[in-house]
């Protein structure tokens, strides 16, 4: 056996059941949308990497930035201490996102603690205001937040199997999020129904409601389910009425996923959280943020020690994570990102309608900004789906990264992805799936 099949052995993968997995493909290298395994196959990466990767692989100027930083300051704890790349980062942050009066930035490595970080935030809020029993969340059906456990507390309903834990969660209330797609009829009927529920938890529980937390306009791991910016309006115009705190989780959604910077800027309403992740390093390095308003920031403030926010992470603030941070920022200016996506968008909208009416699983096209996402015709819609499972190999076989989550397949693909690449992308998907088809229909 050689050294390498030795050493496969000592590594536990994320999400994969070892009994029944291929083998991995072992990726030697990447440049832009392209990733390269030890064999020289190439594969195009239309997720992104889980969604990180924004101006592609191994981007010149990020890497430089990395260069130029590790060889001044690699990393120092961030109790105590500071430095320039954290403080420009929090800048950038906070400038983003001053129309939803957000400057407070909490730094950590990776999108579930950002929401951990947040859940924290809003129960101690309302606990150093004096008021503990607001200490229950509501959260949306199908929605996901990381898997951790406060994270999967609020994401139970999401699809994994959390059976083994459900005993150690904490109790949230759900109430079903009003999904949609191109040219849905039912979505106005979908929008009253989710609303009406939403009014039923907080009468009946407003008062030990600290929070709701919300992937805004699109549910990612639970179904790429997408909604309408005017719904969550209305979700927060009904929080702060009865002075429930918000919590948008933008893991996922930030930085470009939309074609806005951030879901919320396409939302008229403000959230008093936001959490962000994933593609804010530009997918080289892990990073993520809890950010929230002033009038938060100063519940915690006093003399008192147990009313700071006693929480953190060993690699908050890291400086090279940071400089990547800042860099992949600036790059959206100084490469025309947004064109880019808007082009990728148009692309999208062109070649899922295509898809749609000339191939008969395909139902429920959706598209917002560089992200789509449709449906196959199944009986079985969960994250196990048969269909999803057939998919995924026949797309590497084709040079595609894409990994279906059930019967859902969507398609994110990193800014710097040609026209010509994405339109090879939507050839071969519409081959696939014809040929299996024939199974199905």
């Amino acid at each position: 056996m050689s050294i390498e099949s030795i050493t496969q052995h000592n590594i536990w993968h994320p999400f994969t059941q070892a009994k029944i997995a291929s083998v991995p493909i072992k990726i030697a290298h990447a440049k832009g949308a392209i990733l390269t395994d030890s064999n020289g196959k190439e594969y195009l990466d239309m997720i992104s990497s889980w969604w990180t990767t924004t101006h592609g692989h191994c981007h010149p100027k990020i890497t430089e930035a990395i260069k130029n930083q590790v060889q001044k300051l690699d990393h120092v704890m961030f109790a105590g201490f500071t430095h320039d790349p954290a403080l420009e980062i929090s800048s950038k942050l906070c400038k983003l996102l001053e129309n939803k009066n957000l400057s407070k930035v909490f730094l950590s490595e990776n999108g579930a603690f950002a929401v951990e970080t947040a859940l924290k935030m809003a129960l101690q809020y309302w606990h150093n205001a004096g008021i503990k029993e607001r200490n229950r969340f509501i959260a949306f059906q199908n929605g996901y937040h990381g898997d951790t456990f406060g994270a999967m507390s609020v994401g139970k309903t999401c699809g994994f199997y959390y059976t083994p834990f459900e005993k150690n969660l904490f109790s949230v209330d759900f109430v079903p999020f009003a999904s949609c797609w191109i040219n849905d009829q039912d979505i106005e009927e979908k929008e009253k129904i989710s609303l009406a529920a939403l009014k039923l938890q907080i009468s009946e529980n407003g008062k030990n409601i600290a929070g709701l937390i919300v992937e805004p306009l699109i549910q990612a791991v639970g179904g790429f389910h997408f909604c309408r910016p005017c719904f969550i309006e209305q979700v927060i115009e009904l929080c702060n009425e009865n002075q429930i705190l918000v919590i948008f989780d933008e893991i996922m959604t930030g930085f470009g996923r939309t074609g806005k910077m951030f879901a919320s800027d396409h939302i008229k309403a403000n959230p008093d959280i936001v959490c962000l992740g994933k593609s804010m390093s530009g997918g080289v390095l892990p990073l993520s943020a809890t950010i929230t308003s002033d009038k938060i920031y100063e519940k915690f403030l006093n003399e008192d020690i147990n009313r700071a926010l006693l929480h953190g992470s060993t690699y908050a603030g890291n400086p090279l994570g940071c400089v990547a941070a800042n860099t992949a920022i600036d790059l959206f200016e100084e490469e025309n990102t947004f064109e880019k996506i808007e082009q990728i968008s148009s692309i999208h909208h062109e070649r899922l309608l295509e898809l749609d009416k000339n191939t008969p699983l395909i139902n429920r096209p959706r598209v917002k900004g560089g992200t789509a996402a449709f449906n196959l015709v199944n009986q079985n819609s969960s994250y196990t789906a048969k269909i999803g499972q057939i998919l995924k190999p026949e797309f590497l076989k084709q040079g595609l990264l894409i990994r279906p989550f059930g019967n859902v397949v969507h398609i994110m693909p990193p800014y710097c992805t040609t026209s010509e690449q994405l339109h090879s992308v939507y050839d071969k998907i519409e081959v696939i799936i014809r040929n299996i088809s024939k199974n199905y229909v």
